[in-house]
Formats: structure tokens, sequence, C-alpha cells
């Protein structure tokens, strides 16, 4: 299909932002700022190309408004003023070669290995264990809630001022706004818990706290699940997590970004081949977890591996179905991340109307300059979906693993500077 013809490269509307094209870098966890939370020139080395790339909007990966709220050691931070400098850095960078960012702000909950992260303690809705890690985490008071609302609100104030473009609320993968929202981590009887009307109150005040700090122009998108996957327990399923985002539209959010999953779930987030990603975790985070699910991932990740490229094999579009969902309910875009890696794929989920927009994390990790290559139809590094970067996050920057697509890569970036 010529550029011409083609809806991926289409412009669309985001609040009051305009991009020039529909596919988009989403979220992904970098493990490249200071210790401490400050953007890096190291940051920088991995936007800087996906910018060159033509890429229309950028999604940084996680950033933390509050310490009690990291997930993983260097992780960015825009819980104080002093991240500002080095966060207008980041997005004067992105803005010198024509696109635009948006910051992802988040707090991890009971997500969190708390001696990986360097945190004193993991919190949530209430104290629910993660299976996965076996973190058991302490159930939030209502002052510490509205301390978080107020931080939400705070570090996106800092980002406005450092010069993004807007905001994404990560309230998807079972970080502290699922955590709320999902009726098997949230056992609460007060206006955070029980109803659907009281357990997405804790995510409709972070958005209300943000609107009142940005202004209506800034764009506010949220990310959220198409599925909480929590087979045996408690989850949400794809018609309520609908009403949500239906919610979140009257309250003024200005787009939706279609996930899936919990930690608890799996792999159900990113699909392919799981056996260098598994190793990979064993040398690195699932060295900090308690002793017996240590030595049982060291023992039976081979295993796991076997079973997790059966449960979740490589496929694109993964979340479509969910993303067709939101978007026959919502007249606001809903973007639908999950696996993409070719034009046809893209360009098919835009033209059945799936979604308003495609977005793509490991694609971009392979190849940043995925965009220009789409778009002018030219050979680039290809994702294989080994999933190798997923196991370095929080102890190696992000980057591609694989061998032969890594060594592709970096001529390609050689050529570029």
């Amino acid at each position: 299909m010529p550029v011409a013809d083609s809806p991926l490269f289409t412009p669309v509307t985001i609040g009051k932002l305009t991009l020039s094209g529909r596919l988009i870098k989403t979220a992904t966890a970098e493990t490249r700022a200071t210790h401490d939370g400050f953007v890096t020139p190291e940051l920088l080395q991995f936007y800087i190309p996906i910018a060159k790339g033509g890429t229309p909007l950028i999604i940084t990966g996680n950033i933390y408004v509050g310490l009690d709220g990291k997930s993983a050691p260097r992780q960015v931070g825009a819980d104080d003023d002093d991240k500002i400098p080095g966060l207008r850095q980041l997005a004067d960078a992105v803005h010198a070669h024509g696109s635009k960012i948006f910051a992802q702000l988040n707090h991890c909950g009971r997500q969190v290995v708390p001696q990986f992260a360097g945190v004193s303690e993991a919190v949530s809705a209430s104290a629910v264990k993660e299976l996965v890690t076996g973190t058991l985490p302490r159930e939030l008071s209502l002052r510490e809630i509205q301390a978080i609302i107020a931080n939400f609100g705070a570090a996106a104030a800092r980002c406005k001022q450092a010069g993004f473009d807007g905001v994404q609320i990560h309230a998807a993968n079972g970080y502290l706004m699922s955590q709320f929202l999902t009726p098997h981590t949230n056992r609460r009887t007060d206006r955070y818990g029980g109803s659907f009307d009281h357990r997405i109150n804790m995510l409709r005040d972070v958005f209300r706290e943000i609107r009142s700090r940005v202004g209506a122009d800034f764009p506010v998108i949220i990310k959220m699940n198409g599925s909480d996957k929590l087979p045996l327990r408690h989850g949400l399923n794809t018609d309520e997590l609908v009403r949500v985002a239906m919610v979140l539209q009257k309250d003024g959010a200005d787009a939706i970004e279609v996930s899936v999953g919990h930690y608890e779930s799996g792999m159900p987030m990113v699909h392919g081949t799981f056996a260098r990603c598994l190793r990979n975790m064993v040398g690195g985070a699932m060295r900090y977890l308690p002793w017996v699910r240590r030595w049982g991932f060291r023992l039976f990740w081979p295993l796991f591996a076997l079973l997790f490229d059966v449960l979740w094999p490589r496929r694109e579009g993964f979340n479509l179905r969910y993303a067709q969902a939101f978007a026959r309910e919502l007249s606001i875009p809903v973007i639908c991340v999950g696996g993409f890696l070719t034009r046809a794929a893209m360009e098919a989920a835009l033209a059945r109307g799936s979604c308003d927009l495609v977005s793509a994390g490991r694609a971009f990790i392979a190849d940043p300059l995925l965009y220009r290559h789409i778009q002018h139809d030219e050979p680039g590094p290809r994702c294989v979906d080994c999933n190798a970067c997923i196991g370095h996050l929080g102890v190696q920057p992000v980057d591609c693993y694989h061998p032969a697509v890594r060594a592709q890569k970096d001529a390609m970036l050689a050529r570029l500077t």
C-alpha cells in the first residue's frame, strides 16, 4: 500500500496534540538513569535514535512519582524539582528531531522486590501477597493514599514544566493503579475499595489531580488492561475494564492504551519465546527473590520457558480483541500494544477499526528507526521476540540482547552517527 493510502501515516489527534502518524513507541523500562533517578547521557542515547527515525510519539519507561513507588534500580524519577533539568534535557533531545514525548507516571505498589529496588517496603491497596515475587505489601492508609495522589499531580506538573508533550498514567499490568481497580488485590471497605464505583476512585482521583495541575489543554492518557488474566482469582474482564475507560473518558482522559495482565498472570504481555528471557532473569532480578522462589526458578526455569512458549506464542496484535471492545464504546483514541512488528499487521489493525493507533516496544528496541523503515519500506533489524531484553530489565540497560539482531542494530546506528 502506498504511503499516501496507508492509515498508518495519517495524522491523529490526542487531546489538542496532533501526531503525524499512528505508530508510536510504547513505554519500556530503561535501566539507564542514575541510581537516584536522574536522567543520564546513556538514557538520551536510547531515545535520540528513535526520535531520529521520525517516530510520531515516544512514551517513556515508567517514571516513579515517589520513592515508595520505585520498581527497579536505575529508574527515572519525577519525585522532586531537582529532576526537572534532566527531564528537560530528555524532552529537548526528542523535540530536536521532530518527535513528541509523553512521560509515563507510575507507582509499582506490591509488584516489587524491595531489596532489589532499594525501597524499605511494598505498599498496596490491600495486604495481598504477590505470588511471583512473594512480596507481602502493607495496606496503604487513607493519608498515604492522599500523599500518592498529590505525588502524581506534582510529577505531572514537573514533566510539563520540563517540556513534555503529555503524560500517561500507568494503570495496567498489575501496578498500583491496577491494584486498586482489581478486586483480587483490593479488599478495602472504605471509599477506595469494595464496589466498582469505589475501586475506581483512586485512579479517578489521580487523574483529577493531574488535570488540575497541568490544565485542560495538556494531554493526559491512561494505560490499562484489556483483561487482568488472573484465572482462579477475582480479576477484571474486558467488559468491566471498558466500563472503567468510559468513566475516565467522561472525566476528560484524552486516550486509552490497551495492554493485558499482571505479574501473576505470567507473560501474556509480551509473547514469543522465553528461554533467553528467563535465563537472564535467573542471573538478574530473580537473585533478590526469597530463597524458595529463587531456587525454584533457578531449577525449573527451562520447564517454565517451554510452558510459556506454548501459552504465549509469537503473534502480532495479540491485544486487538481487547482494543476492539474499547474502540466500539469510546470516542477518544484507542492505542493497542501487543507484538506489532510489520506494516501489514499494523495497517490491518487500523483498517479494521480495532484501534486508532498501534504502539510497539520490543520492535523499537531492536530497530530504533522502525518508523522510518516501515514508512519507506526499507529493511532494518527485526525483533525476533526472544524476550532477552525483558529478562535484563532492572539489571542491564534496555537494549536488544539477541546477538544477531544486536549486531545489525549496532551496525545501523554506527552508520547513523
